[in-house]
């Protein structure tokens, strides 16, 4: 007690001391209550730590528990995975083969369709090369028909050969004449007898050609109508000799044919040159293209033929006669053969009758049914027998016997 009062008079007496104490104490103090803090700090850090272990725990299980639901889900998934795969292999084969089937099916078809078209294909390209060397053949010979028609005299040769052809196609031998003379020295080109002794009939292949090449080459108006001009002029020349020189009054006929060997040329001389066309007409020359003169030379052939049927109508009347004649023997002789014909079907029909009769007296026997016999028309009658009584006993025996057996 006197200490602490000792204690207590120093420190009354010394201000600074006794701050020192209060600031001691204080910290004492405040290291007192930092001490129970950190003991509650540490207690909670513990019930913290303790409540996040069995937080972690809990949720370590619930980790665990999904994790085999997870396992089992996968497990679940696989199976059905699997089982889906199969069957979508499954049904991946089957389409597989079937398009492979399909496949092959229209790689076949379609193989032999390549086969047919390239067949055909092989042989129409025959077929072409055939008509490409046609063309190169007939390529030649229009070179060289061009080269004939070059030159005045074969081209006067090849109108004249052309005429000949249809001439010589239609008409007999002996009907018609190439190169023949006439009185006055010159030689046409052909002449064509005519019926009932009529003088013949001139034609003549020369035709000039060379103006119509020019007019028909010609492009340039100017040069074209002089050319036409040119053309004109050769065709009327050409016209007027041959009537001067073919139409011989009663030698030959007052109408001569003027050949031209092209169809074409004939239809642009009557589309071109009307004029000349007419003047031909008014000098009793013809135009003729060979259709034309294939149609005259057909009515020509039919006229002669006729003038020869004429001149063959009295043996035609006399082997009519003849034929008439024999038609009334065979009437003769066919008329007796039905005589001889009926005769015979009488005979025939009389015997069907007796055979007849025969039958029926054959199946009466047969059966056991015998009657009297009808009288014949010699007026003998035939008496059917009386039969005693043991006649009669035995046939109605026999009826009997016949009917148990039908």
């Amino acid at each position: 007690m006197e200490t602490q009062n000792s204690l207590l008079a120093a420190l009354a007496g010394n201000p600074i001391l006794v701050a020192a104490v209060g600031i001691a104490v204080l910290l004492f103090v405040l290291a007192l209550v930092m001490m129970a803090s950190g003991r509650r700090a540490a207690a909670y850090a513990q019930d913290e730590a303790a409540r996040r272990a069995a937080e972690a725990d809990a949720r370590l299980a619930e980790v665990l528990r999904l994790q085999s639901e997870m396992q089992g889900r996968m497990a679940a998934m696989g199976e059905a995975l699997s089982s889906r795969q199969s069957e979508l292999n499954r049904a991946v084969s089957q389409r597989l083969d079937g398009m492979s089937h399909r496949l092959g099916a229209t790689i076949t078809e379609q193989t032999k369709s390549t086969h047919d078209n390239l067949r055909a294909l092989q042989e129409r390209l025959a077929v072409i090369d055939a008509a490409q060397n046609n063309i190169q053949t007939l390529a030649k010979d229009v070179v060289g028909l061009q080269a004939i028609l070059s030159n005045k005299q074969t081209r006067g040769a090849f109108g004249q050969g052309r005429m000949e052809a249809i001439v010589a196609d239609a008409l007999p031998q002996g009907a018609y004449g190439f190169q023949t003379m006439l009185s006055n020295g010159t030689r046409p080109d052909c002449t064509i007898s005519m019926p009932n002794g009529a003088p013949p009939l001139v034609i003549d292949a020369k035709f000039p050609l060379e103006a119509w090449n020019v007019f028909r080459e010609a492009t340039d108006p100017d040069l074209r109508r002089n050319a036409g001009q040119q053309f004109r002029r050769d065709l009327e020349v050409h016209i007027k000799d041959i009537a001067e020189k073919y139409l011989i009054h009663g030698e030959t006929q007052e109408t001569a044919f003027l050949f031209v060997p092209s169809e074409s040329i004939f239809a642009e001389i009557h589309e071109h040159f009307e004029g000349v066309v007419q003047k031909a007409q008014r000098a009793r020359i013809v135009i003729v293209s060979p259709s034309l003169l294939m149609l005259s030379i057909q009515v020509i052939q039919a006229v002669l033929k006729d003038q020869r049927m004429r001149e063959q109508a009295h043996l035609i009347q006399g082997e009519v006669a003849l034929l008439m004649d024999d038609l009334g023997r065979l009437d003769d002789r066919t008329r007796k053969l039905q005589s001889h014909f009926l005769a015979a079907q009488k005979d025939v029909e009389q015997i069907l009758t007796s055979s007849d009769k025969l039958n029926r007296r054959g199946a009466k026997i047969g059966a056991l049914e015998l009657e009297a016999p009808a009288p014949h028309n010699n007026g003998i009658e035939n008496h059917k027998p009386q039969p005693s009584h043991g006649v009669e006993s035995r046939t109605g025996l026999l009826k009997l016997r016949v009917v148990d057996e039908d």
